[in-house]
């Protein structure tokens, strides 16, 4: 007898609206609980049967997942953005949880891992130091629009060191923005002295990783970047293939064609047409993407990658998809080796490739 209950739950802070349903897709309850983690495994720990979960990705499910998944057979933390089906028809809290439960109950929910947590740490400090990052180059731009607003050029990095600070408050005449001025450069100093200390620790910790060591020797990835990898994809074995990594990487190609086949004599034939294409993908991890970009940048001006760029330049091949060219090649790399458990070796490194191979 088919026992499956299917439970669709619509996160907030103040509540958790929960929607039950069996494996034929009928009503079994519905319940609004408190988010509070007791009252949370008393729900889930009463119910009898196979007991699959739906929530959507948000603040809280990284708590949930790992509060719920010892309770149940299964817990999907689904990316709103990939189901539309959601936003169909009236939005409501039980409309919502219910909408959850059958596209469960169907399979149609797309899911965000959430598997590995032994990386939690280190991920939680890959975000401190990133949003640091983002705040110093927040406040440099306010900076920066403090003179530009006066009409002063104020190109490169030289406005922000302290050893001249003084003469370029001098180019302010008005006292009320020296005073704002001042402000900020005591607010950038404060950030940089917090983003070094984040970026200590967070590379403490990834050393306690034996494949950051591993990562971090490809040309064009450093200390930083392999702790951002390996705090993001956590195990290399999400993905089978190179083509399943770079589509979370933002590095995937996204092709279109129509009316592919036509009827020739009686037999289905396929037309010869070119495929076009419509740029990257757009559903990605945004870290993971500058991190391969950058490394492109600074691996070619290496040894190694040097000669494999000037090759696809040599094939008339433009500078920015041949940029593209490298950054794959980058990331098909730290897949490989990081399942192999090998160094990398710029020797093993395959220039058969180069050209329109990389980007089919």
């Amino acid at each position: 007898m088919n026992n499956d209950k299917y439970v669709g739950v619509d996160t907030h802070e103040a509540t958790l609206v929960v929607h039950v349903m069996n494996g034929r897709g009928k009503f079994v309850m519905q319940s609004i609980i408190e988010p509070n983690a007791i009252r949370i495994r008393d729900f889930f720990a009463a119910l009898r049967g196979t007991v699959h979960v739906a929530f959507e990705e948000g603040t809280q499910a990284s708590w949930l997942y790992d509060l719920i998944s010892p309770l149940v057979a299964e817990t999907v933390v689904c990316d709103p953005r990939n189901n539309k089906l959601l936003h169909s028809g009236n939005k409501a809290d039980k409309v919502d949880a219910k909408k959850l439960a059958q596209l469960l109950r169907l399979g149609e929910l797309k899911a965000v891992y959430h598997g590995d947590s032994s990386t939690r740490a280190l991920k939680e400090m890959v975000r401190s130091y990133g949003c640091l990052v983002v705040d110093c180059t927040r406040v440099m731009n306010r900076i920066k629009s403090v003179f530009r607003g006066r009409g002063i050029r104020c190109r490169g990095a030289k406005v922000y060191r302290k050893d001249v600070r003084d003469r370029w408050l001098e180019l302010l005449k008005d006292p009320a923005r020296r005073d704002r001025l001042n402000l900020l450069y005591k607010e950038l100093d404060t950030l940089k002295e917090l983003k070094d200390e984040a970026r200590r620790r967070m590379l403490k910790e990834a050393r306690r990783y034996s494949d950051y060591n591993i990562i971090k020797k490809i040309p064009g990835l450093g200390p930083i970047s392999a702790a951002q990898i390996l705090a993001i994809v956590s195990t290399p074995y999400r993905f089978r293939t190179k083509r399943q990594f770079w589509p979370y990487c933002g590095l995937a190609v996204v092709t279109y064609t129509s009316a592919e086949y036509e009827i020739v004599g009686g037999e289905v034939r396929r037309r010869k047409k070119v495929i076009a294409t419509r740029g990257l993908n757009q559903n990605f991890n945004r870290t993971l993407k500058n991190v391969f970009k950058s490394a492109a940048e600074s691996a070619q001006r290496t040894e190694v990658f040097k000669k494999y760029y000037q090759q696809l330049i040599d094939k008339r091949i433009r500078p920015e998809m041949a940029r593209l060219t490298v950054a794959r090649k980058i990331a098909a790399i730290t897949l490989a080796i990081w399942k192999k458990k090998e160094e990398f070796d710029p020797e093993r490194m395959s220039q058969s490739s180069a050209g329109s191979a990389d980007l089919s």
